[in-house]
């Protein structure tokens, strides 16, 4: 929502202030500028880049107007899960997840989430863990595992969003092949009425104002929002992995979960209480009950 408002916000100004100064709107309405520069910014993607990205710039900017999935009740619900799964732990011993790990989508507690099934990277980031202590891997050893995993997850989140921020980049350059086209135009017209040579200019240089807008003012920060997603992810995965190195470093399964809650960003983190009403009280009834 905040995404769209910003971008009705930025091109809403700039046409009042336009009108302001009592400009004509037809002359900004330049199709042929807008395939120039749009057309050869996407042209210049598919060059650098392999499907995969493209894909997933896709996917990102869909994301951009979804807003985050990691919210305080989404760190509050995926506590809980794991709070549940290892008192079960705990109890039963590791092995007693074996079930849990193989099929989560069929596991009593995994599939209480549905958010979590439905997130694959992150399901299997959990699942994969605990497959591999419930193996005997040291906590240590799983803990630089863990910490392998996420750089290579975070440099797989980066590559869409430094593609959209390189494009972003081009589109002023772009903005100038679009101008120097209309002025190639403009020569051609010398000689004949002033109002059409008037309105060859305006439109030269109307590509060079769509390059510079689309740029910072669209595309740029869309790429931006795109980094601050990425960003919420990975610290998801960073409190996941504090939980589980918790646990298996010996902490009770309400201590593993508190310290991973102390990992959460402070804008969702939940409180002591609402986390313990979560986890002992009955979920998110009881947390909501507390805030």
């Amino acid at each position: 929502m905040f995404a769209i408002i910003g971008i009705v916000v930025v091109f809403g100004c700039v046409v009042a202030g336009y009108l302001m100064e009592h400009g004509n709107l037809k002359v900004l309405v330049q199709p042929a500028e807008l395939v120039i520069i749009g057309g050869a910014a996407v042209g210049t993607v598919f060059i650098a880049n392999p499907l995969h990205i493209i894909k997933k710039i896709a996917a990102g900017i869909g994301g951009v107007f979804g807003g985050s999935k990691f919210t305080k009740q989404a760190y509050l619900d995926a506590l809980k899960m794991m709070y549940e799964l290892l008192n079960k732990a705990r109890k039963e011993g590791l092995m007693a997840l074996e079930a849990d790990v193989e099929e989560p989508s069929k596991s009593a507690v995994f599939s209480k989430n549905a958010n979590f099934i439905k997130n694959h990277h992150i399901c299997d980031f959990v699942c994969d863990s605990l497959r591999m202590a419930i193996t005997g891997i040291d906590a240590f050893d799983l803990d630089q595992l863990l910490d392998l995993d996420m750089e290579v997850h975070h440099q797989d989140a980066a590559a869409p969003t430094t593609a959209l921020s390189t494009m972003a980049d081009s589109l002023p350059g772009l903005g100038i092949v679009a101008a120097v086209l209309g002025v190639v135009i403009t020569m051609g017209a010398l000689g004949g009425p002033p109002e059409e040579i008037g309105h060859k200019v305006a439109a030269a240089l109307v590509g060079t104002f769509l390059g510079i807008l689309l740029c910072y003012g669209l595309i740029g920060p869309i790429a931006a929002n795109m980094v601050k997603l990425a960003d919420d992810e990975h610290a998801f995965l960073y409190v996941m992995r504090v939980l589980m190195i918790a646990f298996l470093k010996g902490s009770a399964p309400i201590m593993a979960v508190e310290v991973a809650r102390r990992a959460v960003p402070g804008h969702v983190r939940p409180s002591f209480k609402e986390l313990e009403a979560a986890c002992r009280g009955g979920g998110a009834a009881a947390a909501a009950a507390h805030a």
